[in-house]
């Protein structure tokens, strides 16, 4: 039995064909011939096509919020060599600085961006949401949303606004979780993490309802695939992997809870009732769903909520989970002969004298000058990311 095709489905309900089982067959009730089938409305709507809106709704705020971080960026009243400076206010901070065309990390801090000593010691712990909805510039930006019209639309469209939007924002809050636990001394922003989470889900879907698929194998193995590459890419750097990671995992045991579908012979079996007044009832009860859908999916549900549970413990008591774990870091950077995975913070000396900042990064050694009068202290972290960077 395949999943039913999309485009057929009704908007309330979907209709389902309907045999009598063969347990019925007898001198009585003998199996009616195949013109005598009938198609029958669902009295539950299990795959009916949901309109999308949420997912669309989720990519204009995202867009918006952007548009209101340059806003606050405000790069000329700051630089002087600020990158598409015909944008204005709008314009984008030195290349240098911010290769993806995009605000200062100091302005992303003030909008909510994930920062893990303000999450540890400044209980701000909202930021673990928050971060999920920022972009760190135009291409950030237009990646993940070109992502999460192409595979979140889809989705809603089967499985509608509430459960996407569960999986979405729980899978997101789950890669920050996991992020804040690694990576300690950068700034990190993105819906990647959800966007993982939906892809995650996608996987988790498919072996939950593995009997109702007939190619099940082919999209096993394509969904594998297109995990396995995005996780590839995550080594690079300026590249949040652990949030990947975290909504991915998060978002393969959320598929677990929130995608599992009826089997077909139980549908069929309670449609089949109101096909005729005097029709006999059904030999056997059949199931709605599988043994194996119910284990999957108290185990989820229990790893779901102890994994939560465990992670913001040990986040807000300040643990650094790369003090127990050596390797880790190499799971979201890969240092080659091309570049570098120093995560340590940048740290610079200011010197203010009138109207001039001189400031040594004392990671490089390098300095400079700026003409600057009485500079503010976000003003000066953003300078010295730039000088140390």
């Amino acid at each position: 039995m395949t999943k039913p095709a999309a485009g057929a489905q009704a908007a309330e309900d979907v209709q389902v064909l309907v045999e009598r089982p063969y347990s019925h067959e007898g001198p009585h009730h003998p199996r009616p011939p195949p013109q005598q089938q009938q198609l029958i409305r669902a009295r539950r709507p299990y795959y009916r096509r949901w309109s999308p809106w949420i997912v669309s709704a989720a990519t204009a705020a995202c867009v918006a919020l952007f548009l209101v971080t340059m806003y606050v960026n405000d790069c000329p009243r700051h630089n002087t060599n600020c990158a598409a400076g015909f944008l204005g206010r709008f314009a984008f901070q030195p290349l240098r600085e911010n290769p993806l065309l995009g605000p200062s990390s100091a302005t992303l801090v003030k909008m909510g961006a994930l920062d893990v000593s303000k999450v540890v010691h400044g209980r701000q712990g909202w930021r673990l949401l928050t971060c999920m909805w920022l972009h760190a510039g135009v291409v950030h930006l237009l990646i993940n949303m070109l992502c999460l019209l192409f595979i979140g639309i889809r989705l809603e469209q089967e499985f509608g606004f509430v459960r996407i939007g569960a999986v979405y924002l729980i899978s997101g809050f789950g890669g920050s979780l996991m992020s804040a636990l690694f990576i300690r001394s950068s700034v990190s922003v993105g819906a990647s993490g959800a966007l993982f989470g939906l892809i995650g889900s996608m996987l988790s879907e498919l072996i939950t309802n593995w009997s109702l698929y007939a190619n099940k194998v082919a999209a096993l193995v394509s969904l594998v695939a297109v995990i396995a590459v995005n996780l590839a890419l995550g080594v690079l750097p300026r590249v949040d992997n652990f949030a990947h990671i975290g909504g991915l995992l998060s978002g393969f045991l959320l598929g677990f809870v929130f995608f599992i579908r009826p089997q077909f012979a139980w549908l069929n079996n309670q449609n089949q009732r109101r096909v005729a007044a005097g029709a006999p009832p059904p030999a056997a009860r059949r199931r709605k769903h599988k043994t194996y859908q119910y284990v999957l999916w108290v185990a989820a549900a229990a790893l779901l909520v102890a994994g939560f549970t465990a992670a913001a413990v040990l986040l807000f008591r300040g643990y650094d989970a790369n003090q127990h774990c050596s390797w880790c870091h190499y799971l979201s950077c890969v240092p080659t002969r091309r570049w570098k995975c120093d995560s340590s913070p940048t740290i610079c000396t200011a010197t203010q004298q009138e109207d001039t900042l001189s400031l040594l990064c004392e990671g490089s050694g390098r300095n400079r000058t700026y003409v600057i009068a009485r500079a503010s202290q976000d003003r000066i972290n953003d300078l010295c990311n730039q000088l140390c960077t």
